[in-house]
Formats: C-alpha cells, sequence, structure tokens
C-alpha cells in the first residue's frame, strides 16, 4: 500500500518496476471516474498526478457537471466573457452570480452539485404603497447580496409579489423569502436592530403563496411575531435575518419556460403593521445546502 501511495506523487518519474501505482492510470479511465464526483473532490484529485490533473481538466468531465440548458445562462453574459473558454471554466464562470433584469436578478450554478439557484431583489418585486415614503422606504446594506432592502415603516395594507420566467432545469425547488424583524443599523462599529416601529404582526398571520404556470400551487401562513423569541434550541432569531420557506415546485421540463409568481401579504386593514424589511426570494433545488459565506448561497 505504502508503495503504491508513493507513486502518486507528481513528480514526472517513473514508477518502481513492478509496481502500479494511481499514476499508472489511463487517463480516459480516470476521466469516467471524475464524472461520477462532485467539482470540489475532482480539484483536490487533481493535485495527485499529471493522470489525474489530466482528467480534471477534461471537457467531457466538466460537460456532465453543467445542466443541460447552461446555454441560457451564458446569453446572459457578454460574449467576450465565455467565448473559448474550457467547460472547465464555463463551470467555473457560472458558479459566480449572473445578473439579469437589470441586476435585479442573480442565477448561479451550486459549486458543489452544478445546480442552478437563483435570488430575486426586493427591487425586482411589486411593493403595495412602496412610492411613499411614509410607509416604505430603501436603505443601502451589505447584508443583501444586492446591497438594498426595504422596509416596511407603517402601513395597513402589507403585499409583496412578483414573478419570474426562467428555464429551470428538471428538479425540485424551494422557494424562500428573507426577511428580518426590525430594522438594523451600525453604531460605534456594531450592529445594532431597532424595533422602535415594529408592530402589528402579532395581531394575524403573513400569507405566503407561490404558483407555477404548470398549475401548481402552494400556500403557508405564519405569524411573525413568533420569530422574535429564541426557538426551542437556543438560536436567537430576534434581530436575525429569517427565511421563510413558502413552498415547493417541480420542474419536469426546461420547454416551455416555467413562470413562478409569489407573494407574502397581510392585508387585514383592521390594524396597521411595520418595522419590518424585506431583502429577496430565493429559489434553490430542494437539497442544496445553504450557506451564507462569501461566494457561496449568499455574498
Amino acid at each position: 500500500m505504502g508503495a503504491s501511495l508513493s507513486n502518486t506523487a507528481d513528480n514526472g518519474s517513473a514508477p518502481t518496476t513492478g509496481v502500479t501505482g494511481l499514476g499508472d492510470m489511463p487517463e480516459s479511465c480516470v476521466a469516467l471516474v471524475f464524472m461520477y464526483l462532485t467539482p470540489p473532490e475532482i480539484c483536490n484529485l487533481a493535485r495527485l498526478n499529471r493522470a489525474f490533473r489530466g482528467a480534471a481538466s477534461s471537457d467531457a468531465v466538466w460537460e456532465s457537471k453543467l445542466p443541460l440548458n447552461y446555454q441560457h445562462m451564458l446569453d446572459l453574459l457578454p460574449h467576450w466573457r465565455y467565448d473559448g473558454l474550457s467547460n472547465k471554466c464555463i463551470f467555473a464562470l457560472l458558479s459566480r452570480p449572473v445578473s439579469f433584469d437589470n441586476d435585479n436578478k442573480e442565477v448561479w450554478l451550486d459549486r458543489v452539485s452544478g445546480r442552478i439557484c437563483m435570488s430575486i431583489s426586493s427591487k425586482a418585486m411589486s411593493i403595495t404603497s412602496s412610492e411613499d415614503r411614509r410607509h416604505w422606504n430603501w436603505f443601502q446594506t451589505d447584508e443583501s447580496r444586492f446591497q438594498v432592502v426595504a422596509y416596511c415603516q407603517q402601513v395597513w395594507w402589507f403585499e409583496v409579489s412578483g414573478t419570474v420566467n426562467f428555464p429551470f432545469p428538471p428538479d425540485i425547488y424551494t422557494l424562500t423569502f428573507r426577511i428580518h424583524i426590525g430594522k438594523f443599523l451600525k453604531r460605534l462599529g456594531r450592529r445594532v436592530s431597532n424595533f422602535e416601529h415594529t408592530h402589528g404582526w402579532d395581531l394575524g398571520p403573513v400569507r405566503f403563496e407561490l404558483s407555477t404556470s404548470d398549475g401548481q400551487h402552494a400556500v403557508s401562513e405564519r405569524l411573525l411575531h413568533d420569530i422574535e423569541q429564541d426557538d426551542p434550541k437556543g438560536n436567537v432569531k430576534r434581530g436575525c435575518w429569517i427565511e421563510f420557506k413558502v413552498g415547493e415546485f417541480i420542474v419536469s421540463r426546461s420547454d416551455p419556460v416555467t413562470e413562478v409568481k409569489f407573494s407574502m401579504k397581510q392585508i387585514d386593514c383592521t390594524h396597521s403593521k411595520g418595522g419590518l424589511c424585506v431583502d429577496s426570494v430565493s429559489i434553490t433545488p430542494s437539497n442544496v445546502r445553504r450557506c451564507r459565506k462569501k461566494g457561496s448561497f449568499y455574498k
């Protein structure tokens, strides 16, 4: 075993006579194995020897990691960004956010699975009374991947909705709203939450809803004031960004393009409500692990 592993070093020397190691594997065989591995695993193994490094650059290997309709994502970019690139470089390019719709929407490939994820800014949504600064305003923050969030000061009719049309590859997707109870700011270098205007969310549930062009529909209702207390596991939710799952939808084919409509509303006009930030909506494959680290799910 030790003799075999010693031959995996990428030193260019011939293996010991009569001993076969990983370095003797044909590059084509290694490429076939790589098709069953994740991109991070491929990149790690590429450091073992020349055969592995060559297989890790194979167009056939990286073609298997790209979604079938990845060309649609490339079409969102100028041609000079991807002309002449290998499939490995195309995967690396598309694993970073690709902006569209006036930079209010982003789509990218999950770096582990190669599956499509999307985020939609509140700027791309329809918000009732958003033109009236007494009810809604916008503020800049690096806590949003779009650098801006909508803040509800006080309204009687609360409704945020949006639509996206995209040729999602076949998969099961989850749609979530990213919101924050209260407003936040930095004071003396520290992040501070302000709940001065937070009110009304304990008097009625918020209705989350999604529907698709092929007739799928999901609805959920939540009392937002519930998140103002610590959850049973001791995780502090008050003053943090929360993702509210609206539901799931299934895409069985990319053609025709899937239209997804989504909304969150609390339209009981018997009381006012306010003190809520709306950042974005995310659409991701249902079993893709979420990560807020820079360069992963969120910037």
